[in-house]
């Protein structure tokens, strides 16, 4: 080969590979990443943050900071937080670094008792990527850990591992987004991904809702209910996943906004209807949406509800169930079923009461709505009668409780819902309301509480969460975390109790928790959603009571119970555009008002707040007097005295 042909070559190689450059900067690099397309399609939720530090800031006001970061989870981010710190020489990096980025956490079951959790962060400068190979090349270095790197489908992917043994991260720099997992799997899992990005992603269905385009929005989350029952698995017992899978199939998949506030966390959004046969929402699709009426029957010992909204009963049933009587007293039953089925409609409810024990087996309770009380008592005595069950009946106060002899009578008048009633389930009757037992104990107790007036309807407390959701539903389920505690316990896996006890705090934080579906106006039209409300709240039995300020409900005004002794004091907040106000009451407590209008904390003073108040490096605090000592006060809120 000639000298001249081999400059040629070698200007044309060169050539080729600066064009190649160039196309790549001018149309691949800068054609923007979609960050759902990097998420694995197993996904069971995905949390989308972007404003973090007025994330943190919420956490705090709502009391939720410190239970989270008891969780041993949490306790592991915070340490790795801290070590970052540490190895870049810095405070508070890398809540600075993630800063307003739309950071992606995305949770995966990897395995039949385990999930795992996948991170995306986007890397928006040089300086950024820098910052992120200082911290890699900074571990390198550290002879705690060890790094390495491999190639998995022409992807480099990043391992950090403890030499002293125990779980590391693996990361995978795609077009500056940054993937973590502490589990390899689901970092391989977006390099195999990667090989078909035209794919539809998790949030496919999402496409133009953008939650963050409103005000005041903390996250947003997408939850994939179909495969919310492969979740729950992991944590509870297997005979449970049925009902939590005929629950779950209302709808597919749903996408909410989170906002914290207060003593609430409320999400709200938007699902879409399951397709599948046999689905929860098949059978109710066209169904009217009702209130939740039977407040005056639910007791204040219940743990766990499961209302449901419709028209009549009977679709809920389905095709007609083969009876387990004899052939002999089969003609004679159907017909008395269909006869009491039919008398049932606009709301039934599956509940749950609480017991003293984990080893005790909670009571169950099926309960219905009947317009015609005296017609429904008539078919369940002439039942009752027909299977030749005994007349004999229990008394608990005014209402009466008989024996209803045909086994499983529930799942035969309202579906494959209401099963596990047992051979021997049980009746009563409560004004318009007709309620099954799954035996005479569960019963007598839902007829002793009504009878002393401990329901839902005379308690200020539930009547007040009631208001604070949707008045029409197809699906309400309700808890009440103290009362379900027990509950939990007995349906946990074994290896998942101690977990339970050692986060109890954060779980009885909330005790009362709604999650309801509303469908829409035209559902039978393509396209037509639920919309979804999660409610998670806490009594308020703080120092004020928030009101509207307008006739329309919107804004609101604080009362405070006691008399203010001072004038507020107003307290810049970091990452927020409203300051805080400090003020203090009669009774000398000093309380601190969020910029969102929400009593965060209260703690008391030995006296009136005199001078001015300073507020302490870092946004950590403010420094106040009263005329006889100097106090500062945390973000947690503790008046701790201090010297002047």
């Amino acid at each position: 080969m000639s000298q001249r042909v081999l400059v040629f070559l070698t200007g044309l190689l060169l050539l080729t590979a600066l064009g190649s450059y160039v196309y790549y900067r001018r149309t691949v690099a800068r054609v923007p990443v979609d960050p759902w397309a990097l998420v694995p399609d197993d996904a069971v939720l995905v949390t989308v943050t972007r404003d973090h530090p007025t994330l943190v800031r919420h956490l705090k006001e709502t009391q939720l900071w410190d239970n989270l970061t008891a969780v041993r989870y949490f306790q592991q981010m915070e340490d790795n937080l801290a070590l970052a710190d540490s190895l870049t020489g810095g405070r508070n990096v890398v809540l600075r670094f993630l800063g307003r980025k739309r950071v992606l956490t995305s949770l995966h079951v990897t395995s039949p008792g385990r999930f795992d959790i996948l991170f995306q962060v986007p890397i928006g400068s040089v300086r950024e990527y820098r910052q992120v190979r200082s911290l890699v090349e900074g571990l390198s270095r550290d002879p705690r850990f060890l790094v390495t790197t491999r190639d998995y489908l022409d992807e480099v992917l990043t391992e950090v591992r403890p030499r002293s043994g125990g779980e590391g991260v693996t990361m995978l720099n795609y077009r500056n987004h940054l993937l973590i997992s502490a589990n390899p799997v689901l970092v391989e899992a977006v390099a195999r991904r990667l090989e078909n990005l035209d794919a539809p992603t998790v949030a496919a269905e999402f496409q133009s809702t953008d939650y963050f385009q409103l005000r005041d929005v903390d996250a947003t989350l997408l939850l994939n209910q179909r495969r919310l029952p492969q979740l729950m698995n992991v944590f509870f017992r297997q005979e449970l996943g049925t009902e939590i899978a005929a629950v779950a199939s209302l709808a597919r998949n749903e996408m909410t906004q989170l906002k914290l506030a207060g003593n609430k966390v409320v999400l709200n959004g938007f699902a879409n209807p399951e397709t599948a046969r046999d689905a929860l929402h098949q059978r109710l699709v066209g169904q009217p949406a009702q209130r939740l009426r039977m407040a005056e029957v639910l007791p204040l010992r219940t743990a766990l509800v499961v209302h449901l909204g419709l028209g009549p009963a009977a679709v809920l049933r389905g095709s007609r169930p083969p009876l387990t009587l004899t052939d002999s007293l089969a003609p004679a039953v159907q017909p008395l079923l269909d006869s009491l089925t039919t008398q049932l409609s606009q709301e039934v409810a599956l509940c749950y009461l609480a017991t003293a024990s984990a080893r005790a087996r909670p009571g169950k309770l099926a309960v219905a709505y009947t317009a015609n009380p005296g017609k429904v008592g008539l078919l369940l005595g002439q039942l009752r009668r027909a299977v030749d069950a005994s007349p004999a009946f229990g008394r608990v106060g005014p209402y009466q409780l008989h024996q209803t002899g045909v086994p499983e009578l529930p799942q035969l008048l309202l579906g494959s819902l209401f099963k596990g009633f047992g051979p021997q389930p049980v009746v009563a009757q409560v004004g318009n309301y007709v309620a099954f037992g799954d035996d005479e104990p569960a019963l007598r107790q839902w007829l002793t509480d009504i009878a002393a007036g401990e329901v839902w309807s005379r308690s200020p407390t539930q009547v007040a969460f009631l208001q604070d959701t949707q008045p029409l539903a197809r699906l309400s389920v309700m808890l009440d975390t103290r009362n379900c505690w027990n509950l939990l316990l007995r349906g946990l896996q074994e290896e998942r109790r101690a977990g339970l006890l050692r986060n109890e705090s954060l779980f009885k934080r909330f005790p009362q928790i709604a999650m309801q579906w509303v469908p829409a106006a035209n559902e039978r039209e393509a396209g037509a959603q639920y919309f979804t409300q999660f409610v998670l709240r806490h009594p308020a039995v703080g120092p004020a009571v928030a009101r509207p300020q307008n006739p329309n409900g919107t804004g609101s005004v604080l009362d405070f119970k006691l008399p203010l002794s001072s004038s507020p004091e107003l307290v810049t907040v970091a990452g927020a555009k409203l300051p805080g106000v400090l003020v203090q009451d009669t009774a000398r407590v000093l309380h601190y008002v969020t910029p969102d209008n929400v009593v965060a904390w209260s703690d008391s003073l030995p006296g009136p707040v005199v001078g001015p108040i300073y507020r302490l490096p870092g946004g950590t605090g403010v420094l106040l007097a009263t005329p006889a000592s100097c106090f500062s006060t945390t973000a947690a809120g503790r008046c701790s005295p201090t010297s002047p």
